[in-house]
């Protein structure tokens, strides 16, 4: 068992993450960070939820890019192929849900 504190959580650097489990093929982290992540395509499904601070994803389809602010408490869900990018605003804590060794 354990608890973890979101808002407490702070990396060492940005997009550090602390490994919560691996569930079934799947990681559960939390990751912490105060700048951009990049451009990327997951090979696998994930889940972005906002514990504390704000995000704005950045989502790339058909070459159209549309921005959707996410708060805390709001979930991003992105399908295999999706790409994307976190912008935080500020600090933030994510937890991301993600098949283990995902790119």
């Amino acid at each position: 068992m354990r608890i973890l504190r979101a808002a407490d959580y702070t990396g060492e650097r940005a997009w550090d993450a602390d490994h919560i489990a691996s569930i079934d093929g799947a990681t559960v982290r939390l990751h912490w960070t105060d700048e951009p992540y990049v451009w990327h395509v997951n090979d696998g499904d994930e889940v972005f939820a906002v514990l504390d601070g704000v995000v704005e994803m950045h989502v790339r389809s058909d070459g159209e890019v549309s921005v959707h602010r996410l708060e805390v408490g709001d979930v991003f869900y992105a399908d295999a192929g999706t790409e994307h990018v976190a912008h935080p605003d500020g600090p933030a804590r994510i937890l991301v849900v993600e098949r283990a060794g995902s790119v």
